[in-house]
């Protein structure tokens, strides 16, 4: 296991699990092979042929008896660095030490690598025999993600001396690593409901300091000269004071799907619209926290991610770790199922009564799209934020971009907004939106 900070080894047994033993079919149909030959030779009266056949037969004896030992193996697995940035390289240290009494001729090993990385240099196995008190070492390197990865159990397999039969040993020793991403700002964003040009801002029906112009009152003494109605004063001669329509921080919720249909990709190495969404609506978080407002984030998937609308500095803390390490927002799916009822009933009950929602989706299927009709009927003002991982190289993925394309009309004509982004970066697309919405 690695300490948090240098990536030191920690004296954390292992736990050894012994799977059962199978036949590798390694000698397969030698012994009907040995008997053919022994009876051939005994039919040519030939003592050659029933010599080899009777080595054959004891061979096929020797495998029957044969067993393969369970690999009496304690490993010891270290990290170069177990808080990397994303896109880091980090080299995995593996060492196997035989703590038993017997040999072992063969033995493989086979690290866990997390499913979330990428091994990117030297195999993440390894082949070799160890005597009693003997240590075997391999190294590797995993290109590290977003989020927080844990190493499955290695596998250590072992083999009789035939080679007929092998025995599977998990070999669980606790080792993760932790990517957070840093947040940074993305200019600004598109809620529903704005009447100036301070995005993020909501306007109300009160009278008081603001932006936009809401009605005159008779003067009171203290009022600020700069709010006296001059105009009036010069025509009629009655002073009057101006009052601006009062703006209120908004309440945002940004709602990332993250089920499994979310992570496609345009292509095979190209990051997931899961991926892309994390990023943008970190983009989107830190730039709502500037602008004053509240601001919280949920999932949308099998695993529940609920961080409540709140601002300042801790809540920005709260807010990178979350979209850095939830398991909600992991790089890979969970394997868990979603329930749409459950999830929607959950949400509304958390959903703050004035909360704006933002919803980042690949709109690749008709679910993400009916839920956004369901959350805006609710009384909650959505803005749909879709990064396009569709692609037009054969006909079946024409179709997809087409259906989606589709669900992007539907949704613009049910009066919701809708930002989609490809090769454009985020703060591109949502100002081009945005400079639409204010014409």
């Amino acid at each position: 296991m690695s300490e948090p900070g240098d990536g030191s080894a920690a004296d954390a047994p292992t736990e050894r699990t012994s799977l059962r033993e199978i036949e590798t079919g390694r000698w397969d149909g030698i012994a009907g092979v040995a008997l053919a030959l022994v009876g051939a030779g005994v039919v040519a009266r030939q003592p050659g042929l029933v010599l080899v056949g009777a080595v054959g037969i004891g061979y096929a004896v020797h495998a029957r008896i044969g067993e393969a030992r369970e690999a009496t193996v304690e490993i010891d697995r270290t990290v170069s660095d177990d808080a990397p940035a994303p896109g880091d390289e980090v080299v995995v240290t593996v060492r196997a030490r035989n703590v038993g009494d017997a040999s072992l001729p063969d033995l493989r090993l086979v690290d866990g690598v997390p499913p979330g990385l990428e091994v990117v240099d030297g195999p993440a196995r390894a082949a070799t025999a160890l005597r009693p008190g003997a240590t075997a070492t391999f190294e590797y390197a995993v290109r590290a993600s977003r989020g927080e990865h844990e190493w499955e159990p290695a596998r250590a397999i072992t083999r009789d001396a035939a080679g007929s039969r092998e025995r599977t040993t998990e070999l669980a020793t606790p080792t993760r690593i932790a990517c957070t991403p840093e947040l940074s700002a993305g200019g600004d964003l598109p809620l529903r409901g704005l009447t100036t040009v301070y995005h993020g801002r909501v306007p109300t029906d009160i009278g008081g300091a603001g932006v936009e112009f809401h009605a005159t009152r008779e003067y009171r003494r203290g009022d600020p000269t700069k709010r006296i109605d001059w105009n009036r004063r010069a025509r009629t001669g009655e002073l009057a004071t101006l009052e601006l329509r009062e703006e209120r921080a908004a309440t945002v919720v940004l709602l990332i799907d993250a089920r499994e249909s979310a992570y496609a990709a345009s292509e095979p190495d190209a990051d997931t619209a899961v991926e892309a969404s994390v990023e943008a609506a970190g983009q989107a978080f830190s730039a709502l926290l500037d602008g004053g407002d509240r601001v919280g984030i949920a999932a949308l998937g099998p695993r529940d991610c609920w961080l409540s609308p709140g601002a300042g500095t801790a809540h920005a803390a709260r807010g990178r770790e979350t979209l850095g390490t939830d398991p909600a927002l992991a790089p890979t799916p969970s394997e868990g199922r979603f329930y749409r009822a459950l999830w929607l009933r959950r949400f509304r009950r958390r959903l703050p009564a004035d909360a704006q929602v933002l919803f980042f989706t690949p709109l690749v299927d008709d679910e993400a799209a009916s839920l956004a009709r369901r959350i805006d009927a609710h009384g909650h003002l959505v803005t749909v934020l879709s990064p396009d991982v569709t692609a037009a190289d054969t006909p079946g993925r024409r179709l997809v971009a087409f259906e989606r394309r589709e669900r992007l009309r539907e949704l613009r004509s049910a009066g919701i907004r809708a930002v989609e982004w490809g090769g454009r970066s985020f703060p591109v697309a949502v100002a081009r939106a945005t400079g639409r919405w204010s014409r």
